[in-house]
């Protein structure tokens, strides 16, 4: 993994040096630049393969074609060879850079689709004038960049945008109502107004003689269920191409190991991984609360497969320094409840390793979460509870006791209920937003339409060529929950510790099956992940494949109520905002309401505020 770092336009050498050293956290081992005024490239590369044929900025063909690149290419083989039948002659012995620029310089634009992998880059084609940039299809690795008087700059991060001086930057409040909705930035959007991220599967061209630019889409992932095949079709497909997109991941020049929950997709990639490693480690996070603890799952997962085990505790008394270490270099608030245990896992595992697997991405492409089955439920209630009797349903839901456990049952069916009064498309969205739309027009003074706060969701369920709840629901998972909060989380808090992550789940190969499976085959009587869970019977205990899921979070709940985490509502609050928020602080601790994800985005949202310097 790497960070990457460029510019057109007005500025000078150090900026581009400011701009690629705020990204050292991606790439501690290396940095290198080009430079022909005005253009500038910056790099920072953590070393994973070909250490010295992979340096970069990396150019060929006479200085025709410069790339720097933040990824990893699984089919580089396969693609070096088929290159050098076209005649292109490699320097290096296995660097993934150099396939991108002999496939651009075959193939053009039209290289991306034939890579296999998690890329973000830019290609100087010094030929046409032209700079091309790509990002993965699905966001694994991210990429900004704005338009400013006479400037094109990009980056892996935002906060090397800001480190250049003649960019400026401007907090956008409308942005912001979006961060409260979904507890992240959806689309293209940042919470600056003058930046943009390149959209997973999309291209951007910038022309440097006119100053002009376009995005391309060059793969969106579109549910297209096959009849013809039948169950066990389906469980050997996704057993062969599991198999096969693990293999390609444990290609490394430097010490890998696995992330390991004791759940069922970090079981079966481990599984995998090692068939074909003799010797892998593998690591989890424990936690003092019961209720979210999977240490002996996790332990048990490893004595089966004889993996070497590392075990993090997250207790209350390392919050201090994680989150210090989180806010810190986090340039973009996203109030995801696992960032706590997740960055203490890579903190853990980067102490033996630089490379893991991980289980993500299972849940939102094999329909794993228990809002899948709620979907029915929900559907029956709207058509069986007149909207006359919602308030007193809800009211009677405020009599459940509050506790603090994993998935309490109050906490489950208010979230059910947001769904009352609303239509299908608004119903993913609004089980999972940490504010509500009464709460997010208290804080900004306004009132706040729900077609704007979630048109990206709502687009993304109309746009689903399927009129099945679930198969829109899975769209919206992938297209937006997956890309735009999960997989932020697993790059940004691994990258922290330059440590890669990478993703089995997402290899494309495997994407393309699942995506061409009939929705009955992933929610089966009531059974979440069915048709996976079918395949890998074949190889682990069905009381681990078929056990309760444990959802992979932190105790924020009892850790608000003790004053482990301590919201201390900063002057960029209004009063009205700041007043809601005590309220809010005062409820939770006196168990009249269960405020946890409320005040957890609040919280992030303070924090990236006041280490920023935007308070007023």
């Amino acid at each position: 993994m790497c960070g990457i770092t460029g510019f057109y336009g007005k500025g000078e050498r150090s900026d581009i040096e400011a701009m690629t050293q705020s990204l050292i956290h991606r790439g501690p081992d290396e940095v290198g630049y080009y430079q022909k005024s005005p253009l500038f490239f910056g790099h920072r590369r953590l070393v994973i393969r070909d250490q010295l044929g992979g340096r970069q900025p990396m150019t060929g063909y006479q200085d025709e074609l410069t790339v720097i690149y933040n990824g990893q290419i699984y089919n580089e083989r396969q693609l070096r060879k088929e290159l050098e039948l076209l005649g292109c002659r490699f320097e290096s012995s296995h660097s993934d850079a150099e396939v991108l620029i002999h496939g651009y310089r075959q193939w053009g634009s039209g290289l991306v689709e034939r890579l296999n992998g998690m890329w973000a880059f830019a290609i100087l084609d010094a030929k046409k004038k032209k700079i091309f940039l790509s990002r993965d299809r699905f966001g694994k690795k991210p990429l900004y960049f704005t338009f400013q008087k006479g400037i094109f700059a990009f980056a892996s991060e935002l906060k090397a945008l800001k480190s250049h001086k003649y960019l400026r930057f401007t907090v956008s409040s409308k942005n912001i109502r979006k961060y409260h909705g979904y507890g992240y930035f959806p689309g293209k959007l940042t919470i600056y107004n003058e930046a943009y991220k390149l959209p997973g599967g999309c291209n951007l061209f910038f022309d440097m003689e006119n100053f002009g630019h376009n995005i391309e889409r060059y793969w969106s992932y579109s549910i297209e269920p096959d009849y013809t095949k039948d169950e066990r079709y389906w469980s050997d497909k996704i057993i062969d191409l599991l198999d096969k997109a693990v293999e390609r991941r444990l290609v490394s020049d430097v010490p890998l190991g696995m992330f390991l929950s004791g759940g069922l997709d970090s079981a079966i990639v481990s599984f995998f991984a090692r068939r074909k490693k003799i010797n892998i480690e593998s690591f989890s996070i424990g936690f003092t609360d019961p209720s979210f603890d999977e240490t002996k799952d996790a332990l048990f997962v490893s004595n089966l497969l004889g993996t070497q085990h590392s075990v993090t505790t997250l207790s209350p008394g390392l919050f201090p320094d994680i989150q210090k270490g989180i806010f810190d270099l986090l340039d973009e608030p996203f109030s995801d409840s696992s960032i706590i245990s997740y960055y203490l896992l890579c903190k853990g595992a980067r102490e033996k390793i630089t490379v893991a697997l991980g289980g993500d991405a299972g849940d939102e492409l094999f329909a794993g979460y228990d809002t899948f089955k709620a979907l029915k439920i929900a559907d029956w209630l709207q058509k069986i509870i007149p909207k006359a009797c919602h308030r007193g349903v809800l009211s009677m839901l405020a009599r459940l006791p509050v506790n603090h456990s994993y998935m309490p049952l109050r906490f489950k069916f208010e979230r059910l209920l947001r769904a009352f009064n609303n239509p299908s498309c608004l119903w993913n969205p609004l089980w999972l937003s940490p504010v509500s739309l009464d709460e997010i027009e208290s804080i900004v003074r306004e009132p706040v339409g729900l077609e704007e706060l979630y048109s990206e969701a709502i687009e993304t369920w109309e746009q689903c060529g399927s009129k099945k709840l679930l198969d829109k629901s899975l769209e919206f998972y992938a297209k937006i929950f997956l890309q735009d909060q999960i997989l932020v989380k697993v790059d940004r808090l691994s990258m922290m510790h330059g440590l890669e992550v990478r993703v089995p789940f997402l290899d494309i190969d495997l994407v393309d099956c699942v995506r061409r499976i009939p929705s009955g085959l992933k929610l089966r009587n009531g059974h979440t992940k069915y048709i996976l869970k079918k395949a890998a019977e074949r190889y682990l205990p069905k009381a681990l494949v078929w056990r309760r899921k444990i959802g992979f979070t932190a105790p924020l709940s009892k850790w608000f109520f003790d004053g482990t985490i301590n919201l201390a509502v900063d002057p960029y609050w209004n009063k009205e905002a700041g007043d809601l928020i005590s309220k809010k602080i005062s409820k939770h601790r006196s168990l009249r309401e269960d405020n946890r994800l409320f005040l957890w985005n609040c919280y992030v949202l303070n924090e990236f505020i006041r280490r920023s310097g935007l308070g007023a």
